[in-house]
């Protein structure tokens, strides 16, 4: 490969490739299929987690398992961009909501939200996330299947 991205080496890319496939893959099994002692896989975390590179790693849970069945992506409209930070402050607490991003475009939040019931979404909607301050109105897209979830592949 002989790529430098963003100070990474072939090594730093190969470390994160076996990681995306498994990242609870030991340090140890990682050195061996890389050629390399178990000190430099060590060393080499460090860096990527000091550069931002690596920012943890979590448990991703099947909600669905969990009984929240419903999935959706709701575009939300804001009354004036300055209202974002607040609107931002008032969503953290919203425990539905599980991704956020400011965008351009028609609106100017996009959510993704899990919720138990269609019951549950209106609540959502209508007590929740509507009421907000700065909230002008919002457009809901129910997701029917999630086909792709991955990371990008940078090798």
């Amino acid at each position: 490969m002989n790529l430098q991205v963003n100070g990474l080496d072939d090594l730093d890319l190969q470390i994160l490739h076996i990681l995306v496939e498994d990242s609870r893959t030991p340090y140890l099994e990682i050195a061996r299929e890389c050629h390399v002692s178990g000190g430099t896989i060590h060393v080499r975390m460090k860096k990527m987690e000091d550069m931002g590179i690596i920012k943890g790693t979590k448990l991703i849970v099947d909600n669905t398992k969990l009984g929240y069945d419903i999935c959706c992506l709701v575009g939300i409209y804001l009354d004036k961009a300055v209202s974002f930070p607040s609107v931002l402050e008032s969503m953290k607490e919203i425990k539905e909501i599980v991704e956020l991003y400011y965008i351009t475009g028609e609106f100017s939040i996009f959510a993704k939200v899990v919720c138990r019931s269609i019951s549950g979404l209106q609540d959502l909607l209508l007590n929740r996330i509507q009421t907000i301050d700065g909230v002008q109105r919002t457009n809901t897209f129910m997701a029917l299947s999630q086909p792709i979830d991955r990371n990008i592949d940078f090798s």
